[in-house]
């Protein structure tokens, strides 16, 4: 089903109609969305939407920036590899709307990898700017690789571990936005113009977000970007008018010269720091697919698998230019939740305006010229926005001592080395780039103690049920139920269900008469959960049937009332339990019976 909270202009045709995109997995429409993802898009909406995400990712082209001024660029080589880099972004995010096997189809825009911009940064220093293209090679075949290799990993990359990491890359963003909110640490005390375009820029942000109409919440950022630049100019800190005029207004890519030996040991960097920026786009695909599913419950390994590999086939195509890597960017996915809109056709052209602004070099230059505290302000909604959805995920599932125990050391692991960044320096050379990353040793630490933490558990148990004065038959059963949901990490709202059923279920069988429950068993996958009583005596009935009226009852004698209202009374339980179990059966071995509750999860 699709609908949009806004009216369509009839004679629009959605770009994703007239391309005819490769379909996603259906999707329930989330009801606070304005435009989902397969819906059409106005062409005054559509405008106004692309140009947001458009400014946003072109903002990032700081870190090419970043790079070039390490590797000790000219200005004409830094235009090329600014050229090379948004055809690259352009690449990767056409791929990621088109879907199918190149793509997640889903609306994720890429900026420049900021994890690789110390290791870029050496290597054009030491081997020029073609040095990048071997960068981007690896950066390119690692991803292909990861996209055949995650769909195999279902029972390690759970919504808890995808939660740590969301929530970790959001509190990564805190300082940097910080540093630009309050003009710290460039100085000793905090600088109020910054203060004050930062605090203009989130507050119109959040009020639009907030308290704004339909078309306001749209274009929030917009016009949070719109105020912060206007406070910035009232208050002198609109700079760099001489690095935009000594940009030339047209530019096209340009073929690296020839490829230098690189050393093994930056082979084996860069594969890991690439291994470092799947981990960041499995949380984005996360994000964005729970965002455009109302019907959200586990991480779809499908679409992880394209949105890898189109982050791999990207950086091989960017290679040929000598491109810096890219990755799906967070701000942009918070665009998303202020503007309610997911729709696959803003991506598609947002991919165009970026090809476009590749071959127009003093566009991207302005761009980067929007003052640090205006990116700020919007970085620190970003931060907010990421960190409760991480927080989200991460209490989706029931945790036992595991589960605590894995999302807090991960945190502990993440946020140490962020607090305390002198232990990369101690580290072991070979690990200094992975140790001084929060993101990284967050996920890793997750994924390792996932991983250990499931030796010796099993997905399937038995308990003996025994009548015990101090905990009764229905309380051990809810117990069980509840205890290994935890165990399994099973969804809340799954082992309250299986709870309340398994709790009507025991209570039916020990108000009927020669029905003795005796044991309870689980068996669990990411798909199903099933609960099972064995007992004595004849298996219940669970098939649908109509109750007995009052009037009937009425007209029976008392030996045949009792008995109807036994069986009516066994009746209502049976309806309550067809409703809170997706499918009931019921069976019977030589001594014994059973009853299986199913539910899926």
């Amino acid at each position: 089903m699709t609908h949009s909270a806004l009216p369509f202009t009839p004679c629009v045709m959605s770009l994703s109609t007239r391309f005819n995109l490769p379909p996603t997995p259906p999707f329930r429409r989330p009801a606070n969305l304005v435009y989902a993802a397969q819906e059409q898009v106005p062409l005054g909406t559509l405008a106004g939407l692309t140009a947001q995400h458009a400014a946003t990712a072109l903002a990032f082209i700081a870190y090419v920036l970043a790079i070039a001024q390490l590797g000790g660029l000219d200005a004409i080589a830094t235009q090329r590899l600014v050229t090379a880099t948004i055809v690259a972004a352009a690449v990767a995010s056409f791929l990621h709307v088109w879907g199918g096997r190149t793509g997640s189809g889903l609306l994720l825009i890429n900026i420049p990898d900021p994890i690789i911009i110390t290791t870029a940064g050496m290597v054009v220093a030491h081997y020029g700017p073609s040095g990048l293209v071997t960068l981007s090679v690896v950066h390119g075949l690692v991803a292909l690789v990861m996209a055949s290799v995650v769909p195999h990993l279902r029972t390690v990359l759970t919504p808890p571990v995808a939660g740590v990491v969301i929530t970790i890359t959001g509190m990564s963003l805190v300082t940097p936005s910080l540093e630009s909110v309050t003009g710290m640490p460039a100085s000793s005390h905090i600088d109020g113009a910054s203060l004050l375009v930062a605090t203009g820029t989130l507050g119109v942000i959040i009020g639009l977000s907030v308290w704004g109409s339909r078309y306001g919440k749209l274009f929030a950022l917009l016009a949070g970007l719109f105020a912060g630049t206007t406070l910035s100019a009232f208050t002198g800190q609109l700079t760099g008018f001489n690095t935009l005029a000594a940009t030339p207004f047209f530019g096209l890519p340009h073929l690296p010269g020839k490829l230098p030996m690189v050393d093994p040991g930056l082979l084996v960097a860069a594969g890991m720091l690439s291994l470092m920026t799947q981990l960041d786009s499995f949380g984005s695909v996360v994000l964005m697919h729970k965002m455009n599913d109302a019907d959200w419950r586990r991480p779809n390994m499908k679409l992880v698998s394209g949105s890898l590999r189109s982050n791999g086939l990207s950086c091989l195509v960017a290679s040929f230019f000598g491109a810096q890597p890219t990755a799906p960017s967070s701000a942009n996915i918070a665009l998303c939740h202020i503007s309610r809109s997911t729709a696959r056709t803003i991506g598609l052209a947002v991919a165009l305006v970026l090809a476009c602004c590749a071959f127009l070099p003093k566009v991207a230059v302005a761009l980067t010229l929007i003052p640090t505290p205006v990116i700020g302000g919007i970085g620190l909604y970003a931060a907010a926005y990421l960190m409760v959805s991480g927080l989200e995920l991460i209490a989706s599932r029931a945790l036992d001592a595991r589960g605590i125990f894995m999302v807090g050391l991960a945190f502990i692991a993440g946020t140490g080395v962020m607090f305390m960044p002198e232990l990369a320096q101690i580290a072991p050379s070979a690990l200094e780039f992975i140790v001084g990353n929060g993101i990284v040793m967050a996920g890793l630490t997750a994924i390792g103690l996932n991983l250990l933490f499931r030796l010796g558990s099993s997905q399937r148990t038995t308990q003996d049920l025994k009548p015990n004065d101090d905990t009764p038959i229905s309380q051990q059963v809810v117990q069980f139920v509840e205890g290994q949901g935890a165990h399994w990490n099973a969804r809340r709202d799954v082992i309250a269900r299986a709870a309340s059923a398994s709790l009507e279920a025991v209570e039916t069988l020990l108000a009927s008469t020669n029905r003795q429950p005796i044991q309870i068993r689980g068996s669990f996958d990411e798909h199903n959960l099933d609960i099972e009583l064995v007992h004595e005596g004849q298996p219940l009935t669970t098939t649908k049937s109509s109750f007995q009226t009052p009037a009937n009852l009425l007209d029976l004698d008392d030996e045949a009332y009792e008995a109807a209202l036994d069986q009516a009374l066994e009746q209502a339980s049976q309806q309550l339990l067809n409703r809170l179990a997706d499918k009931t059966t019921t069976g019977s071995n030589d001594k014994t019976s059973w009853l299986r509750l199913h539910f899926d999860h």
